[in-house]
């Protein structure tokens, strides 16, 4: 089953003919071995960490001694204070609950095991010995009784750090953290060096708090035009592209006017009246309307000159289109198929998180220079967090490439069906089962292939980062296009394997015969890939920035009424983001139906040509536009050699459609 084999065996295979959905046959089964094992190593970490008593500490918590907290405790050689019986203290708490390590990701604080947190503030070490006499819960170390808190000349040290915030449970976790997470602002302004004052900071945290209902109703909204988008895109695909094409030239002069006018209208606004608070946030309003409309400004520039050199393109995608219209309506389901995926990701990833969580609590007590207690992990078993960061790229990627696999068998299907009355009840259910029946080791063989050009790039931009500031220009420079150059990698790839399992869902190849048979029909057809991709691409990609500019419109609006207490930028863009995000997650799907969908229509003209017992499998629509290419190469053919290469037919027994 290796990517390798002899000349012969090449030429045998590219003589061979595809026969669509004819014979089903198991597919990288070694491959679907190894992604089982790696699997059960995956389990085994996360049973250890569990069994090493990693379990207890993360949901129990545990002190700087080593002893969970709720339970007795063994004592535990050479350190103090362990073998406690913690029974009735069932909260982790923290001296310092806002010392924050960002190096090493931890709480640079002594913890202790209490009976309650304070859940109002203590000002001074005589509010600290009240609330252990009223609630019998002891803040201080335990070496300190409370009697002694505001006598003893070491109560400054073994004392929590006044005043002691108010402080509540974290559900299920045990941990007294503090309810005003504003002590937490310098560790936040400490990740963002570009901010110079602070008081920006504070304000854009603010602006998010205040705006908070505008920006979960201009989340919905993305999600509600998302949906509608896709609806839209299922009846009217023939005229789509002009639609979207007229809607966002409509919607970028009108933002970018929007922007400028508000701009202008604040700009001449009064200011003698103005507390200087409410002065800082419109000078940075202000600020933010400019940026604003001059990005608008250049982004409606470069994409009229997009469209104008595209325009004599956009028939080509107009016939795909309207045939992927098609099979959303046959196919339902596929609107849908994003929700899942979107679920299993979500349930793996707070797998993963958890055992994550569970390794860092996991191994044996050693006391660190302080002399407080950590556990960590010796000998081979501290390599298990490389293991574990490898699962969650790959398994990742296997959840993802499920995806295409299922959503090219259900349009493979529906393809090769000459009478739609006889599809599937349920081409995506039919779909799903001949991936788990058949084909989960080419989805393990592909998603691997891009985990191998994922975790260098990873690994070279964790360096760029660590190095930033200390490594010369060159090294910079050569580090930056290791990078870009894995990303392209990594995009090409993506693609060719999102051909290959089009390709094994039509004719149950493994994946090395897959890929190399789809990269040869896509060599062959380089210019309609260019054409068709491009401009359909382009297309989902204005439907994206029509969500986007929407969303982001309306958020201008609504902002607008709160100008003079919210600063717009960070409310803006999480709002925009989210817009983008929810956006792509729906037209990603109808992408991967066009491209399947070209593959299909490449196979169909390449190796049938209308005749009895070699009859199209394509659609009216896909018959007409050949018809019409070959129409308008003649044409051109008398006018020019460059668009008749272009509008050439790829079969040239394609006449009879």
């Amino acid at each position: 089953m290796g990517c390798c084999s002899s000349a012969s065996s090449v030429a045998q295979s590219s003589k061979r003919e595809w026969k669509p959905l004819e014979d089903r046959s198991c597919t990288d089964i070694p491959w679907l071995l190894l992604f089982i094992l790696f699997c059960i190593g995956m389990g085994f970490i996360c049973g250890f960490s569990v069994a090493t008593g990693a379990a207890a500490r993360l949901v129990s918590g545990y002190d700087s001694y080593g002893n969970i907290c709720g339970q007795k405790n063994a004592k535990l050689e050479a350190i103090p204070n362990s073998g406690m019986d913690h029974t009735h203290r069932k909260y982790v708490f923290f001296l310092d609950p806002c010392n924050l390590d960002l190096i090493n990701r931890k709480i640079k604080s002594v913890a202790l095991c209490v009976t309650a947190c304070p859940r109002q503030e203590l000002k001074t070490l005589s509010d600290v010995q009240k609330f252990a006499e009223m609630n019998g819960s002891a803040l201080c170390s335990y070496n300190l009784k409370p009697s002694e808190y505001t006598t003893s000349s070491k109560a400054s040290v073994l004392c929590p750090k006044l005043p002691v915030p108010a402080s509540a449970p974290i559900p299920f976790f045990h941990r007294c953290a503090p309810v005003n997470i504003s002590c937490y602002a310098k560790f936040a302004e400490a990740l963002i060096t570009f901010v110079s004052d602070n008081s920006v900071l504070h304000r854009l945290i603010s602006g998010v708090m205040t705006s908070k209902e505008i920006i979960l109703g201009l989340c919905l909204l993305s999600l509600v035009l998302s949906m509608i988008l896709m609806v839209i895109i299922r009846y009217i695909s023939r005229v789509l592209v002009w639609i979207l094409t007229i809607l966002v030239i409509l919607g970028s002069l009108g933002g970018t006017g929007v922007l400028w006018w508000l701009y202008a209208k604040q700009r001449r606004s009064p200011k003698e009246t103005v507390i200087p608070e409410q002065l800082q946030i419109a000078e940075d309003n202000l600020r933010a309307l400019l940026i604003y409309a001059i990005s608008a400004t250049v982004f409606t520039v470069i994409l009229f000159l997009i469209m104008l050199v595209m325009r004599k393109r956009v028939a080509l995608t107009i016939a795909l289109f309207h045939v992927a219209g098609k099979v959303f309506i046959h196919l339902p389901l596929l609107v849908f198929q994003p929700f899942w995926t979107f679920f299993a990701l979500v349930l793996f990833w707070a797998y993963w998180i958890m055992t994550l969580l569970f390794l860092g609590t996991a191994g044996s007590a050693v006391q660190n220079e302080q002399g407080f207690v950590e556990f960590r992990v010796s000998g081979p078993l501290q390599y298990m967090w490389w293991y574990h960061v490898v699962g969650l790229i790959w398994i990742s990627e296997f959840i993802l490439a499920c995806q295409q696999m299922t959503v090219a068998g259900a349009v493979v299907t529906y393809y090769f069906t000459r009478d739609k009355r006889n599809l599937p009840f349920t081409p995506i259910l039919a779909s799903v089962n001949r991936l788990i029946r058949y084909h989960l080791g080419t989805v393990a063989k592909g998603s691997f292939i891009i985990t191998l050009v994922k975790i260098p790039r990873m690994i070279l931009m964790y360096m760029h980062s660590q190095l930033k500031g200390k490594e010369n220009a060159c090294a910079r420079c050569v580090l930056k296009s290791c990078i870009c150059c894995l990303w392209c990698l990594e995009k090409c790839l993506n693609y060719l394997n999102q051909n290959a399992y089009t390709a094994t869902a039509i004719n149950s190849t493994n994946f090395c015969t897959s890929a190399k048979d789809a990269f040869v029909i896509l060599v062959e057809n380089a210019l309609r890939v260019a054409a068709i991709n491009t401009v359909g691409d382009f297309m989902l990609f204005l439907g994206k920035v029509l969500i986007v500019c929407s969303t982001g419109l309306a958020g201008i609006m609504l902002l607008n009424y709160q100008q003079d207490y919210t600063v717009w930028v960070l409310p803006l863009i999480i709002v925009c983001l989210f817009a983008f995000l929810v956006a792509h997650c729906f037209l990603s799907i109808y992408e991967m139906v066009v491209d399947v969908l070209f593959l299909c229509f490449a196979i169909d003209t390449k190796y049938n040509d209308g005749s009895p017992g070699r009859e199209f499998y394509m659609d009216k629509v896909l018959m007409e536009f050949v018809e019409n290419s070959r129409k308008a190469m003649r044409e051109a053919g008398k006018g020019g050699v460059a668009d008749a290469r272009e509008l050439k037919p790829m079969a040239s027994g394609a006449s009879s459609a």
